[in-house]
């Protein structure tokens, strides 16, 4: 039987399907490829190539391998995009996330791992957060993720769909063949890289004046490969007749945006000068996790996720990639 991975050419998606594989899983992927990337895909995995709200292709893919359960990664992740372009968040991650699931349901696949992110958390109350913190997206993006997981809880009720959601921290680092490449980019690490690399002038630091030690925003970090551990042991929990939940997959431990270009400068031996701009409406000081519930009920604590391994790790993979992914 097959596990179903959505947006399997993607930075998360394709660090898993390496994962799931090494593991001995049989794995398809649906993706559309308008983020992901061709190359981010072992030639040997069956990909469809479509979007996730076709149905008909849903049930071909059901057709053509015996699904077992489902890990959902597809969707649209620029929290700038989605405010500037609700319609389009809404419409993709809702909308064809509600026909995607609806189909599962039809071709009778009845687990599902959601990609989610701690951005359904808003402005955080209190610090690390805990899967019980108040949830009150600040913007489209967090609100489209928001809405799915609430479908879900919903599902699991009137249809027994088993799902385990994971809420995201700041997914970070590379695996030996598999990086981050997204275009445009937005993420912190992989600009200061870009810095690093003659490709960008400056990094632009977006405030210095939050109450945190050093005056710059804090953020929790995680490995991409410890992400991808997460979900494996996420579907196997499922497998097992776990009940469905919600778990936040972090470090409890932030680091600072100066912090992380410092860090950057000694594994690089680069200057990375800065650009300082005045701050985004919105950034929270601190996003840090209270990853406790996931290591209580899944089993799950990451190994890779210290600061000095997320970057190395990045960094080789890019002397190894310095143009990204080849172009389709």
């Amino acid at each position: 039987m097959a596990i179903l991975v959505t947006g399997g050419t993607g930075y998360i998606g394709s660090v898993t399907v390496e994962r799931l594989r090494a593991k001995g899983e049989q794995v398809v992927v649906l993706d559309d490829l308008v983020r992901g990337h061709r190359a981010a895909l072992d030639p040997g995995i069956p990909l469809y190539r479509g979007k996730i709200g076709d149905r008909e292709l849903v049930a071909r893919i059901a057709r053509e391998h015996e699904l077992e359960s489902c890990i959902h990664f597809a969707a649209l992740i620029e929290v700038g995009e989605s405010v500037k372009d609700p319609a389009k968040y809404f419409g993709n991650n809702v909308g064809q996330g509600i026909a995607f699931i609806d189909s599962l349901v039809e071709q009778d696949v009845r687990r599902m791992v959601f990609s989610s992110t701690a951005a359904i958390y808003g402005a955080p109350e209190q610090i690390p957060i805990t899967e019980e913190s108040r949830k009150w997206p600040g913007n489209p993006y967090g609100w489209s993720k928001f809405f799915i997981e609430r479908l879900l809880e919903s599902y699991d009720t009137a249809y027994e769909l088993k799902f385990a959601a994971l809420r995201y921290f700041n997914a970070a680092g590379a695996t030996e063949k598999y990086g981050e490449d997204h275009r445009p980019e937005s993420h912190l690490i992989p600009n200061v890289l870009s810095t690093a690399q003659g490709i960008q002038k400056a990094i632009r630091v977006f405030g210095n004046s939050y109450p945190t030690p050093d005056g710059t925003p804090i953020r929790d970090y995680i490995h991409v490969a410890d992400l991808a551990d997460a979900h494996i042991r996420a579907l196997d929990h499922l497998r097992r007749g776990g009940s469905s939940d919600f778990w936040n997959l972090g470090t409890g431990h932030g680091y600072s945006v100066l912090e992380v270009v410092q860090c950057v400068r000694e594994i690089t031996g680069k200057e990375i000068p800065i650009q300082m701009e005045p701050p985004r409406a919105g950034d929270p000081a601190r996003l840090v996790a209270d990853p406790s519930k996931a290591k209580s009920a899944l089993g799950w604590e990451p190994g890779q996720s210290d600061l000095l391994s997320i970057i190395r790790s990045a960094w080789q993979w890019r002397l190894r990639h310095p143009q990204g992914y080849p172009a389709e």
